[in-house]
């Protein structure tokens, strides 16, 4: 039997376990890549493991999330990575050159590599061919060491795109269609390898659009194939060299099949406040739009930009709608200018932001109240873009550049028709091009120690795993508790993310206020949520700061994959309890967990019993590794590393 081109690039790199579903396997990194929100943990953690240097492959920090340093403590975390990165061996972009994901597709990205980030939109670069997760920091930390990555091995579903797209149609409305489909739990426990000759009439950038964006079914990865025109995108870059032809045999077999047909796709658009709220344009055409925002790391590219830049010719921004563009990258910014584009937009109204996720997390372009925002990120979660009750619409860079002439949500196709605009393509240009003096190698680092400023703290350690767990039920959630509910990613909090102790106050207060207060006073205690819970970001404070508060563990009825990781990285229990459990058990219920937990996690025991109120039982299903289970009754995998560094084992994997 033939492989997948997922099972080809994970043969390659394995290094623990066989390639069975469901089974735990461990795996060679190549590439590594964190941020600056997630970043100071993970070199934090890296010296905390008495590591010196950096063993991967590659390595490459990135200051994209809080460039505008609205105080000394962003610029002081910036000044601490980039002295991380020449300390320990890694390539540093300053704050200002783009986002991670867009510089390192442009500068690094390699089909057949592996690459994690602690970024859950890493997968990017599977449009060219790479293997890349989004992983919790200390897992990244562990692997710039030198350890494997472990996982469970997901199921491999094709997705099989045929025809072509038609006029006003694109690569965002292709992952529009796959949320309408298969929901942003769809994903879950999978990787979706595109086929079919479909992949043929889509670009480099195009691609990397829908694997960016796959993060939002809850997907692993997801995964292109290479061909003439993944070398062609490379030789643009000035990379053809990185060249490697790829794809599955064709006896491969798939756990399952989705089948997209291109042709009949049209301008899709995800309503508030879901990424698979989605429906077609033209059902909430003329709702009204003041803010319009084109960007991120979705579609920020050169090449996502220059249609919105061709429709805005001769035509001018609607009064009543601000129009934001934020380039993915200073590349594009510097082509943008260079090509007259960026100066014919700002003629037709529009406002140019510094290249950053800025305002994907509510940093920076947060709208009015009562208003709409139209923007071509990959996610509008309730309150992520600033304000609480926000009404954030997703779509692709030609609907919002019609949405931002028309000053109401409409079609392009149908703005086309009353306007005269023509279709704009979509078109790469000749060569890419721009300065690279932002992106520091590590033979060019400036510094060779770290530089801790006063907000840098140290990282927390959880005690080893009691043998009785009991507190209350300090907090009943419903389902699809994202990570922005968690820990909110807006600027007056995530300044203090190198700061646990304080930053851990805002633990989950987008759902309760008092929530870190309750939790201080309390003996232990345990979360309760419904499905899903944890989706969205990589940021392993999600777990991190309910530990330092005393949580012990989380009952859900099913769990996120990145976030059910950090929850084992950092000691708390993740417990599967049903939808009945879960309908019965209320905040401020007793809980006690009545086996010896200890022993229960170490001899492999899947079932413990539930008791709450002392007067009714319940069953929790522990799923998880022999590896996992050891992280667990360690107090989490740093605890567990530095155990086995200290008894003489390889202090990055413990083996």
């Amino acid at each position: 039997m033939g492989q997948t081109l997922t099972e080809k690039i994970l043969d390659d790199h394995l290094v623990d376990g066989e390639l069975n579903v469901g089974e735990e396997i461990g795996i060679e990194i190549d590439q590594v890549l964190t941020q600056d929100t997630t970043g100071t943990l993970v070199w934090l953690q890296f010296e905390a493991l008495d590591l010196d240097e950096v063993q991967t492959d590659l390595a490459a920090q990135y200051c994209d999330h809080q460039t505008y340093q609205f105080d000394f403590r962003n610029t002081d975390d910036h000044r601490f990575l980039r002295s991380a990165a020449g300390t320990f061996g890694a390539h540093f972009s300053r704050p200002g050159n783009g986002i991670c994901h867009n510089v390192h597709k442009e500068n690094f990205a390699r089909p057949g590599a592996t690459m994690l980030g602690s970024d859950s939109h890493t997968p990017t670069p599977g449009g060219l061919g790479e293997l890349a997760i989004g992983a919790g920091g200390l897992d990244v930390s562990v692997a710039m060491g030198g350890g494997a990555y472990y996982i469970e091995m997901p199921e491999i579903v094709e997705i099989r795109l045929e025809g072509e797209l038609p006029d006003w149609a694109t690569a965002k409305d292709v992952i529009l269609e796959l949320l309408r489909r298969e929901s942003v739990k769809g994903g879950v426990g999978k990787i979706f390898e595109y086929t079919g000759p479909g992949v043929e009439s889509l670009t480099v950038p195009e691609r990397t659009t829908i694997t960016n964006m796959g993060t939002e079914l809850g997907a692993t990865t997801s995964l292109f194939p290479t061909d003439e025109h993944t070398k062609d995108y490379l030789d643009r870059l000035g990379r053809v060299e990185d060249y490697e032809e790829l794809s599955a045999d064709p006896d491969a077999e798939y756990a399952d099949q989705i089948v997209v047909d291109l042709s009949e796709l049209e301008p899709l658009i995800a309503t508030p406040s879901m990424p698979d709220n989605v429906v077609p344009v033209r059902e909430v055409a003329g709702e009204d739009v003041e803010q319009v925002m084109i960007g991120s790391c979705t579609n920020g590219g050169f090449e996502d930009i220059l249609p919105a830049a061709k429709m805005l010719e001769d035509h001018d921004i609607d009064p009543t709608t601000e129009m934001i563009v934020a380039p993915g990258s200073k590349q594009a910014s510097e082509m943008l200018a260079r090509e007259g584009w960026a100066s014919e937009m700002m003629a037709a109204g529009v406002n140019f932001s510094e290249s950053t996720c800025g305002a994907c997390i509510g940093i920076g372009h947060v709208p009015a109240s009562d208003s709409v925002s139209l923007r071509t990120f990959n996610r509008n979660f309730e309150g992520r873009s600033g304000i609480e009750d926000d009404n954030v619409y997703l779509c692709s860079p030609e609907v919002a550049a019609a949405s931002a002439i028309a000053g109401e949500i409409v079609d392009p196709r149908d703005l086309a028709d009353d306007i005269g605009l023509d279709v704009p393509g979509f078109e790469l240009p000749e060569e890419y091009y721009g300065a690279d003096t932002d992106l520091i190698p590590p033979e060019e680092a400036p510094d060779d120690g770290l530089i801790k400023g006063p907000n840098i703290a140290d990282v927390p350690l959880k005690d080893p795993l009691d043998s009785h767990l009991e507190g209350p039920a300090l907090l009943k959630m419903d389902d699809n508790i994202t990570t922005d509910h968690i820990i909110p990613a807006t600027q007056d909090i995530l300044m203090y993310r190198s700061n646990i102790p304080k930053l851990s106050e805002f633990t989950l207060s987008r759902v309760d206020e008092d929530f870190a207060d309750r939790a201080l006073d309390s003996d232990g205690g345990f979360l309760v949520a419904g499905e899903n819970y944890g989706q969205g970001s990589s940021r392993e404070h999600a777990a991190l700061c309910p530990m330092y508060l005393g949580v012990e563990g989380v009952l859900a009825q099913s769990f996120a994959r990145i976030h059910k990781a950090n929850l084992f990285n950092f000691g708390l229990i993740p417990l599967e309890i049903d939808e009945e459990t879960y309908e019965q058990i209320d905040q401020g219920d007793d809980v006690e967990i009545v086996d010896d937990v200890r022993d229960a996690v170490e001899s492999g025991q899947e079932e413990f019993t539930i008791r709450v109120n002392g007067d009714w039982e319940a069953t929790g299903l522990l799923d998880a590794s022999e590896r996992e289970r050891d992280l667990l009754a360690a107090g989490g995998k740093l605890s567990y590393t530095k155990q086995q560094h200290e008894s003489g084992e390889t202090p990055a994997t413990g083996d």
